[in-house]
């Protein structure tokens, strides 16, 4: 999870452990089960994903600009079934040289990062030819009522929320990224009790 201030990262440090209680836990261990190779996570949030890499992952670049979570990522990876590197970076600027990464991930990221488009380029540009997008991201309602009361609420929402949009549509940012999506999983989630379900995708997009 991309954020922006030391409060937003103390404050998804206690959120998202309730929020994989109630099943985004298992959205993240589908989210990476494709994954091999040389993989840059950016996002990383407090390392929610480590645990699920399979052994087909050679290592992980992780990368998380909050210092709360960056702190809980570095102990997370500790305990990884394949070995992660933990840094401070932003899914902006990726410290990766072209084509030299098999995969790419976002867990509820581009929802936060201030111009996703850049952060697309990006993994573009690190991906090797072939190379996989693997992508959580929580996106614009398709229904027409909640879609504009996200419109209406996301200036104030992304002032509280570490920039976070819920009104963005990502799959189609990442076509116009010039990846090719694969696979595209469109969801429901209520991510906390008495919240209502919000619109998620889940999917893997390729640089041809």
């Amino acid at each position: 999870m991309d954020a922006h201030t030391p409060s937003f990262g103390r404050s998804y440090a206690r959120v998202g452990p309730r929020m994989d209680a109630r099943g985004a836990a298992d959205h993240r261990r589908r989210l990476v089960q494709a994954a091999h190779g040389a993989v840059v996570e950016i996002g990383a949030g407090y390392g929610a994903t480590f645990p699920f890499y399979p052994s087909a992952v050679t290592g992980v670049l992780a990368l998380e600009p909050d210092p709360t979570l960056r702190a809980l990522a570095l102990a997370a990876a500790a305990t990884a079934p394949v070995p992660v590197t933990v840094l401070d970076g932003v899914a902006e600027s990726l410290p990766a040289p072209d084509g030299s990464v098999d995969v790419v991930v976002s867990s509820l990221v581009l929802c936060s990062v201030a111009e996703p488009s850049a952060a697309l380029a990006e993994a573009v540009r690190v991906l090797k030819p072939g190379g996989q997008l693997l992508f959580y991201e929580h996106v614009r309602s398709a229904h027409r009522v909640l879609g504009f009361a996200e419109d209406l609420l996301t200036p104030l929402w992304s002032r509280l929320a570490g920039g976070c949009h819920p009104n963005r549509d990502t799959a189609a940012t990442i076509v116009r990224a010039g990846l090719a999506v694969e696979s595209l999983d469109r969801f429901g989630f209520a991510v906390l009790p008495g919240n209502p379900p919000l619109a998620h995708v889940l999917g893997v997009a390729v640089k041809v």
